[in-house]
């Protein structure tokens, strides 16, 4: 796993490099979303599967930004979904964006899952790695990661990040929002899933929501490159992670790119969203 690590690391110094000196434009290509890609987007995907190619343990790869996986090496056992710069629209008003990383050991598949990772690229690149029972907080400080401290969730929090269209929220999910905030949680939303996820982990806990709606009733998040790796994380730090009903690592998606509902918080919070959602049944 270390060298995967490492891999990470690179990526990450390369990546933010990048966003500091790279063209931020429109390309004239598009994601297998149909989202048209930002050079940035492209650049971090190539990036990324440069210094993954150099692990040997790798076996196949899986990006965001492709279409189907790449088998890097038939002799490896390690399967990586990456979303390479997630949020990388909000690059060009300086907001935080960040690079998020699932390892799979054998298929992708969340009960083969073994560690996850992201990078925050914000004032400071921070990276988080959830491993062997441990989510473990790293600072790149004069060109290297350095350690800074393991990440325990709190039972309860006090932020409130909700995702999504509110004209295509169900009643009912509105309600339980809105239920927060007269509770006294603080809204903590950027329209970056890594930074506000970050914020509710170092914070010690709230509630990240982005529910199936009427305009996306299946979610917008994708299984293997955003929501399997930041449930793996939070699980691992103390809390919970379900799609309102069930655990999502209990999920298996039929395609590399297929979405989720989710909702990830400390273990109150998430009780009471699976109490609402049960009532809907």
């Amino acid at each position: 796993m270390n060298p995967i690590l490492t891999a990470i690391q690179k990526s990450a110094i390369r990546i933010k490099h990048a966003i500091d000196v790279k063209d931020i434009g429109y390309s004239q290509e598009q994601n297998s979303s149909g989202e048209t890609q930002l050079q940035l987007d492209i650049q971090s995907d190539l990036i990324i599967e440069e210094e993954l190619s150099q692990i040997e343990g790798v076996h196949t790869i899986a990006s965001e930004e492709k279409e189907e996986p790449m088998i890097l090496n038939e002799n490896g056992h390690y399967f990586i979904a990456f979303d390479p710069l997630d949020g990388s629209s909000l690059v060009d008003v300086n907001l935080s964006v960040g690079s998020i990383f699932g390892i799979y050991e054998g298929a992708f598949t969340p009960e083969k899952m073994v560690a996850s990772c992201y990078v925050v690229y914000g004032p400071r690149v921070e990276l988080v790695f959830a491993y062997e029972g441990k989510v473990k907080l790293y600072l790149l400080q004069n060109g290297e990661f350095e350690y800074v401290k393991e990440i325990h969730l709190n039972e309860k929090g006090k932020i409130n990040a909700p995702g999504g269209t509110q004209q295509c929220w169900a009643p009912f999910h509105k309600t339980m929002i809105d239920s927060f905030f007269a509770r006294g949680y603080r809204l903590r939303y950027s329209g970056g899933m890594v930074p506000d996820l970050h914020q509710i982990l170092l914070k010690g806990g709230g509630l990240f929501s982005y529910p199936g709606a009427s305009d996306k009733p299946e979610g917008k998040l994708r299984m293997l490159f955003e929501v399997f790796p930041f449930a793996f994380i939070f699980e691992t730090a103390g809390g919970k992670a379900v799609d309102g009903t069930i655990r999502v690592l209990e999920k298996n998606p039929r395609h590399v790119h297929d979405t989720s509902p989710c909702f990830f918080g400390s273990c109150d919070e998430i009780n009471e969203v699976i109490s609402v959602y049960a009532g809907q049944q």
